[in-house]
């Protein structure tokens, strides 16, 4: 059940293009008890259909930048070759708290925008 339930709220998430995949390595990890390397490479096998509808549905939309896409796709691809080399290497433990590190700045990445546009429409109402 908890494997649908994953799924489905996942899918939505990475359809939007948020990273839906976060959310199934933390579910897969925490309250499954997936090892992380296995979260990690399930992820994988999850992101691919996922991003196959969701471009689908975005070129019907056009909202696709071509040229930006294929050079980062280009690049990605080379990257997740080096990051799964390496993920392939890291101990279990040093790579839960890696992953805990990038989320963690991503959170305050995060929050930092949101207090950075609450200050700039504040500003702009008070200018009015």
């Amino acid at each position: 059940m908890w494997e649908f339930v994953t799924g489905l709220i996942s899918g939505t998430v990475s359809g939007t293009g948020m990273g839906g995949g976060t959310i199934l390595i933390l579910v897969l990890s925490i309250f499954l008890g997936v090892e992380q390397h296995i979260a990690q490479a399930t992820n994988l096998v999850f992101f691919v259909p996922t991003s196959i509808s969701a471009i689908i549905i975005s070129i019907k939309s056009k909202l696709i930048e071509w040229k930006i896409g294929i050079v980062l796709a280009i690049t990605g691809i080379i990257g997740a070759i080096i990051g799964a080399n390496i993920s392939a290497k890291i101990e279990v433990k040093s790579l839960k708290r890696y992953f805990g590190i990038f989320l963690a700045g991503i959170a305050i990445y995060e929050i930092y925008s949101m207090i950075k546009e609450y200050k700039k429409e504040k500003y702009s109402n008070n200018k009015n």
